[in-house]
């Protein structure tokens, strides 16, 4: 009977650098993309969930206190309307710390956000305003309520502004601040469709973004210049 001989395979060293430099280069292609794709998609349940748990807590407090147009009839200031509204929608979020209408206690941050775009920023400075109800929440995000430039009343709608990253984000509309708006006499947070990529992209309180990222379930305007096309 003839022996069969069995042949011994094996990768020789070479072949075996040249798979790992592949899969170096396609790791360094995809990577930054991927790791691009998930902070996006952190950055979006983040809104959402912000959007969510105000749109709750304004629910329960009116289930408590009645419509929200009626909490006001005792107030007679801006500022003692903003407290009483701030005060019972935190009632029900969790919150880590409440500074309500008191300045400087570095609940929001202390410098004006900028729109995407990267023109000077026109936020106003809520930290060290006392027309604004801020607080934190426990997941680190900053809230303000409120416009500290405004001094007529809340009976017809306010601001909810919120930066997701805390007092030490960025401080840019779109990427770490946005806002939203609360219908008071319709009792309900306002999401309308964004009026297009330019405004969105020169968006200094944070509306146009927050619309977008709620309605279409990600961050695609980072991608694109004022024209709607992709920036590369």
């Amino acid at each position: 009977m003839a022996n069969c001989l069995k042949k011994s395979l094996a990768f020789t060293l070479a072949e075996t650098l040249i798979v790992m430099g592949i899969i170096g280069v396609v790791s360094a292609l995809t990577l930054p993309n991927l790791n691009s794709s998930t902070g996006e998609k952190e950055k979006v349940a983040k809104v959402k969930k912000i959007y969510q748990n105000m749109d709750d807590a304004l629910g329960r407090a009116q289930a408590i206190y009645g419509p929200v147009e009626e909490w006001f009839k005792n107030d007679s200031t801006y500022t003692a309307q903003i407290t009483r509204f701030g005060d019972r929608v935190t009632e029900f979020m969790k919150v880590s710390k409440n500074c309500g209408v008191s300045t400087n206690q570095r609940c929001f941050s202390n410098t004006k956000a900028k729109p995407i775009n990267g023109d000077d920023g026109s936020f106003k400075d809520y930290d060290t305003k006392n027309t604004s109800y801020k607080f934190q929440l426990a997941d680190g995000t900053s809230v303000a309520l409120g416009d500290p430039s405004w001094s007529g009343n809340i009976t017809d709608s306010l601001f909810i502004f919120f930066n997701i990253d805390g007092p030490k984000g960025k401080n840019v509309s779109g990427i770490d601040v946005f806002g939203l708006k609360f219908n008071t006499q319709a009792r309900q947070i306002e999401i309308n469709n964004p009026d297009g990529i330019s405004r969105l992209l020169s968006s200094n309180n944070g509306t146009q973004p927050a619309a977008w990222v709620i309605n279409y379930d990600n961050m695609d305007y980072l991608k694109v210049n004022s024209s709607g096309k992709c920036s590369n």
